[in-house]
């Protein structure tokens, strides 16, 4: 039977399987709203700007492993979703935009809210389509559900124009995709991973550096078996957390600019550095030429063009960290005596390591007169259920709740990690809460990021999305305001906020639930009260307005010169 393309295009996503969707109408999506009113197989989320819709879909798909789709209408509609397509770029999550377009035949005529949102996204898109036959639709879908998912993850756009949206043509969606040009490797080389497990086993002060390639891979049960068949200490990226374990002995936690004096030093010392899924980014390593500068260095990932594009790489994998780490682990099967004699080999290393875990444990100063938000977020995870998804903005906050959440399982942080969005963490709370309405989800913000979209909690409130906010309000734009302490004599420059916003009057203004905490001994009691409120709450904790986020590694310097106490 023949369908519209607007209707074309809704029966494919059925068939992808999305059952969510976060858009906002206008009129080159009219037509796709129309369809929308009688679909009801596929739920529709009215965010309250494009930009955190994708932020939205983004969270839906870190948080489910499934792709996210956001809807937006063309011209600033098409541009308000580009931040959060390039936060999903860079942290490579699978996202499908749909975004409206001016009929084909006024395309390049500047029209009426005409942009080439194609040629805007191209640079941070794994790809992107512009729609020129309605009987093209479903091979496109497609082709973007495949680009998206597979390999290493990304966003793709769909730009429909209005014309192709009206015409009609027979709908037959394709049971499969080939793409010629776009062929993945799924399994690493057979002789590479002999070579790799032979190299591993010579080792005496070996790490596991493990990124979120092993959360989007979907790799962390293999990766755990990894580290305990060998006994390995294991550090992880910021995407990378929750991807083993952080309470496990052999868990050395966040690495890099931010992360544990015991990771970094373990890194700066290891004679072997085995990187999963990671990409070495430049907050992780520091000064590339002092980066693990005794180590071979094993990497394997999905995507060749991460190997050696930052550090040199002794031994490269190109494959997905899932079937690899199999592989690898077949391996091992057959090395018997040698693994146990690699374990024994190690026990020294390791006893270093526990040396710089007691020496410089991650920590803080107490204080009873002012609220530490390093006890803010303790307190979060000690009251707070095991599967609890945690979203957070970009800035301070972001990193305390890296250093001290204590994060146990894969798919619980949703960070934008490699963009450093400032918004990101309300919305994408949002996108975590729709995909699991009965799960526990917490957004952690400053109080300058959640600004920037705090208008998302009509949303909440409208679509009953019981999301908990945290805001630690320093009345700082809180990271920049730590550099210039540090680096600038104090000069802080358009970093302070005092303009006294009563947030608990935002909450109740949206329909919401607004607390507040002052004092050390009304965290608990404020977050407790939280937890047991219905909908969606704004926790608001007035913090020590001055605190860093230590250790600190400065810009340029290597790993191990980290400023410990400032």
């Amino acid at each position: 039977m023949k369908m519209t393309g607007a209707r074309i295009l809704l029966e494919c996503l059925k068939l992808e399987g999305v059952d969510t969707v976060f858009g906002y109408p206008g009129g080159t999506v009219i037509n796709i709203y129309d369809e929308l009113f009688s679909f009801k197989e596929i739920r529709h989320i009215l965010p309250r700007h494009e930009q955190a819709g994708v932020h939205a879909a983004d969270g839906f798909a870190r948080a489910t492993g499934r792709v996210g789709v956001a809807i937006a209408t063309s011209g600033p509609g098409a541009t308000n979703t580009v931040t959060g397509i390039a936060t999903a770029y860079m942290d490579s999550i699978p996202v499908v935009v749909i975004t409206g377009q001016v009929p084909t035949a006024l395309i390049g005529n500047d029209a009426f809210q005409e942009v080439d949102i194609v040629g805007i996204t191209r640079p941070c898109t794994k790809h992107n389509f512009l729609v020129k036959d309605v009987k093209d639709i479903p091979s496109i879908i497609k082709k973007a559900f495949y680009i998206a998912r597979t390999g290493r993850p990304g966003p793709v756009l769909v730009d429909l124009p209005k014309d192709v949206q009206i015409a009609t043509a027979e709908f037959h969606y394709p049971d499969s995709i080939e793409l010629r040009s776009y062929k993945p490797t799924v399994e690493g080389h057979p002789k590479q991973i002999e070579k790799a497990v032979s190299l591993m086993l010579e080792a005496k002060k070996p790490v596991i550096y493990v990124g979120g390639g092993v959360i989007s891979g979907d790799a962390a049960g293999e990766l755990y078996d990894f580290a305990k068949k060998l006994n390995m200490p294991v550090t992880t990226t910021l995407m990378g957390l929750g991807s083993f374990p952080e309470d496990d002995h052999q868990a050395l936690r966040l690495l890099g600019m931010h992360g544990t004096y015991y990771a970094n030093m373990a890194v700066t010392n290891c004679d072997m550095l085995f990187a999963v899924g990671a990409r070495f980014d430049d907050r992780v390593t520091g000064k590339v030429a002092t980066f693990a500068p005794h180590a071979k260095i094993i990497h394997v990932d999905v995507d060749p063009t991460s190997i050696r594009k930052n550090v040199r790489v002794d031994l490269p994998i190109v494959g997905e960290v899932k079937k690899v780490l199999s592989q690898m682990l077949k391996v091992l099967e057959e090395q018997g005596d040698k693994v146990e004699r690699f374990r024994t080999g190690i026990e020294p290393w390791m006893a270093e390591i526990e040396g710089w875990k007691q020496k410089h444990p991650m920590t803080y100063k107490q204080a009873t007169s002012v609220i530490k938000p390093q006890y803010v977020i303790q307190k979060l995870r000690e009251l707070s259920k095991p599967d609890a998804i945690i979203a957070t903005d970009v800035g301070q906050h972001q990193m305390w709740t890296a250093q001290f959440f204590t994060f146990t399982k894969a798919r619980t942080l949703l960070s934008s990690g490699g963009l450093g969005t400032m918004g990101y963490g309300l919305p994408a709370a949002m996108g975590a809460q729709a995909a699991y309405p009965d799960r526990q989800v917490i957004a952690i913000c400053g109080d300058g990021g959640f600004q920037m979209n705090m208008q998302e909690l009509a949303t909440l409130v409208q679509n009953r999305l019981p999301v908990k906010i945290c805001i630690l309000n320093n009345n700082f734009l809180g990271m920049v305001r730590q550099w210039q302490e540090l680096f600038f004599d104090r000069r802080y420059s358009q970093t302070c906020m005092e303009l006294p916003i009563d947030f608990i009057k935002l909450a109740e203004a949206f329909g919401a639930t607004g607390l507040q905490a002052s004092k050390v001994d009304e965290v608990e009691g404020t977050i407790k009260k939280a937890f047991e409120t219905p909908g969606p709450v704004i926790m608001e904790f007035k913090i020590a307005r001055e605190e860093k986020v230590l250790p600190m590694v400065p810009a340029g310097a290597s790993l191990n010169e980290m400023v410990l106490n400032a």
